[in-house]
C-alpha cells in the first residue's frame, strides 16, 4: 500500500502506486480539461502530486507543452531569481567495494586506477579549487569501509575547512558518500556539512537490484531510507536524484516526485536540491548498453515538470551535460550548476597521465570556470558563490519557509551580487571582470529594500579594496 508516512521504502516508493500513475497518464495525456485544472493548480506555485505531474509529463498537446516550459521559467524566476549557483566535485578516493554495472569504479573493475587522496593531497586539491575561485564543494568517494571509512571522510573535511590560501576559502562543503547509519549522519552533521546528497540511480526495485548485484549498496531499502536516517542524525538539507538512463524515464519520474512527496510529509521537509544527472561513457562503462536513454527534448521536458511540481527545490545540472544542453535546462528550472569539473582524483592540482585513468565519467562541458562564469553572465544570470544560508542556520525548515514566502530573495540577491564581486576581484580574466562589474552595477538596483541596497554598496566597495565574506 502506498503510504507516504511510512518510513518504509516500498511503502513511500510503492512500485503498485508507480504504475497506476504511469497508467492514469497515459489514459489523460490527451484531457485537455484535466491538464488544464493541472497547469492552473502549478500557477499557485505551491507544487503538484506525482499522479498530476505525470499527466503533464506525458501531455501530447504542444500548445499545452509551451505553457508547461513558460510555466516552469516563471516560477524558477519567482523562487530563484537569475542566479546561478557555483560549484565543484571534489573526488577523494575511488576505491569501491560495490558492484554497480553502470559506474567504473565497481569492484571488478581491476584496470581502473585506484586512487585514495592523503591529506596533503587533498589540501593541494583544496587550494587548486581556491585558485579557480571555487567556495562550495562537493565532496565524493566510493564505498569502501577498510578505504574510505567515515573517519577519512570527516578527517578531509576538517582538512578542506582549514585551508586558506590568498583570499580562497571553501565556505561549504556538501557530501555525495554512500547510504550510512544515523550514528555517522550525526557525525556529518556535527562536521558542518551543508547538504548530504544520494542519489537513488533507480526507484525500480527489481531493476535497482540487478544494477547492483553484489556490495552493500544492493540492498533497496537501506539505500531508499538513507534520507529518512539523515533527518534523524540532524542533516536538515538533503539532496536526491536518479540516473536517468537505468530504467523507463517516467517511472523514475514519478517515484522521484513519491520520494520528495514523502520527505515532505514526513519531515515537512521536502529535498533541498534535486539532481538529474544522465549515465554518461566511463572506463569500461557503454551506456549504450543500456536501453532506457533519453534525448535532450525529453531531459528538457523533465526538468520543467520537476520545476513546476517541486517549485521550491534547488535543481541541479552538471558537466555530464553539453553547453547547449545546459543552456537550455537553466531556462526550465535548473538554479545550481558545477564549473571546471573533474571527475577524476586529485585531479584538479596536477593533470592526470593519460595511462592512470580514474575518473567516474567523461564531462561533457570541459570548459574553465571563468568561461563558465562568462558565458552565464552573457545569458543574464548571476553567477553566485554564496553560502550564506548554511552560514547563518538558514537550512531545513527555515529555509524553505524563508523560500516559500518570497522573503529569501531579500538574504540572496545581494549575497550573489558580493560573492561575484569576490571572485571577479580575485580570480576572472579581465574581460569576465569588464562584464561582471557592469552586471553587477545594473544589479545593484533590482536590490527592493532601499537599506539592503545601500549596505550592499558600502560592501561592494569594500571588498574592491581587499576586505572579503559579507553576507546578508
Amino acid at each position: 500500500m502506498y503510504n507516504p508516512k511510512s518510513n518504509k521504502a516500498e511503502e513511500f516508493i510503492c512500485h503498485d502506486e508507480v504504475l497506476a500513475t504511469l497508467k492514469y497518464a497515459e489514459e489523460n495525456k490527451n484531457n485537455v480539461e484535466l491538464i488544464d485544472v493541472i497547469i492552473e493548480k502549478a500557477r499557485l506555485k505551491k507544487g503538484l502530486t506525482h499522479r498530476e505531474a505525470a499527466v503533464l509529463l506525458d501531455c501530447q498537446i504542444e500548445e499545452k507543452n509551451q505553457e508547461i516550459y513558460a510555466l516552469a521559467e516563471q516560477i524558477k524566476k519567482d523562487f530563484y531569481g537569475n542566479r546561478i549557483v557555483m560549484f565543484a566535485p571534489l573526488y577523494l578516493s575511488n576505491y569501491c567495494i560495490n558492484g554497480c554495472v553502470y559506474c567504473p569504479y565497481h569492484l571488478k573493475n581491476k584496470h581502473i586506477a585506484r586512487k585514495k587522496m592523503t591529506q596533503d593531497e587533498i589540501r593541494r586539491e583544496t587550494i587548486a579549487l581556491q585558485d579557480m575561485g571555487h567556495k562550495r564543494l562537493a565532496l565524493e568517494a566510493g564505498e569502501d569501509p577498510i578505504n574510505n571509512p567515515i573517519e577519512y571522510i570527516l578527517e578531509s573535511i576538517k582538512t578542506i575547512y582549514s585551508v586558506k590560501h590568498k583570499n580562497g576559502a571553501i565556505r561549504r562543503v556538501n557530501v555525495n558518500i554512500a547510504a550510512t547509519s544515523v550514528e555517522n549522519y550525526r557525525k556529518l552533521n556535527e562536521a558542518g556539512i551543508g547538504t548530504y546528497i544520494l542519489f537513488q540511480e533507480t526507484y525500480h526495485k527489481d531493476s535497482y537490484e540487478k544494477l547492483h548485484p553484489t556490495g552493500p549498496k544492493h540492498d533497496y531499502a537501506y539505500h531508499t531510507e538513507a534520507m529518512d536516517r539523515a533527518m534523524e542524525g540532524g542533516i536538515d538539507d538533503v539532496g536526491i536524484g536518479v540516473l536517468f538512463g537505468l530504467e523507463l524515464y517516467r517511472y523514475e519520474f514519478s517515484a522521484l516526485l513519491m520520494h520528495a512527496e514523502h520527505l515532505e510529509t514526513a519531515f515537512g521537509v521536502g529535498p533541498h536540491t534535486i539532481s538529474v544527472p544522465r549515465i554518461r561513457p566511463a572506463d569500461d562503462i557503454d551506456p549504450s548498453t543500456f536501453d532506457n536513454g533519453i534525448d535532450d527534448d525529453t531531459f528538457a521536458k523533465l526538468v520543467a515538470c520537476i520545476r513546476i511540481s517541486v517549485p521550491y527545490t534547488g535543481m541541479i545540472v552538471s558537466t555530464r551535460e553539453s553547453k547547449e544542453c545546459r543552456e537550455r535546462v537553466l531556462h526550465l528550472g535548473v538554479s545550481q550548476i558545477s564549473g571546471g569539473s573533474k571527475t577524476s582524483v586529485g585531479g584538479y592540482a596536477a593533470a592526470e597521465p593519460e595511462d592512470e585513468d580514474s575518473s567516474q565519467f567523461q564531462p561533457n562541458d570541459n570548459r574553465t570556470l571563468d568561461e563558465v562564469v562568462k558565458w552565464l553572465m552573457e545569458l543574464g544570470y548571476i553567477p553566485s558563490f554564496c553560502t550564506a544560508c548554511y552560514r547563518e542556520g538558514r537550512t531545513g525548515d527555515r529555509f524553505m519557509q524563508l523560500l516559500k514566502s518570497g522573503q529569501i530573495q531579500n538574504c540572496c540577491h545581494p549575497n550573489a551580487l558580493m560573492t561575484l564581486k569576490e571572485y571577479l576581484e580575485d580570480y576572472a580574466s579581465s574581460e569576465t571582470s569588464n562584464l561582471g562589474n557592469q552586471l553587477i552595477l545594473d544589479e545593484i538596483r533590482n536590490v527592493p529594500n532601499e537599506k539592503v541596497r545601500n549596505i550592499v554598496i558600502e560592501n561592494l566597495e569594500k571588498i574592491g579594496s581587499g576586505s572579503r565574506d559579507f553576507r546578508f
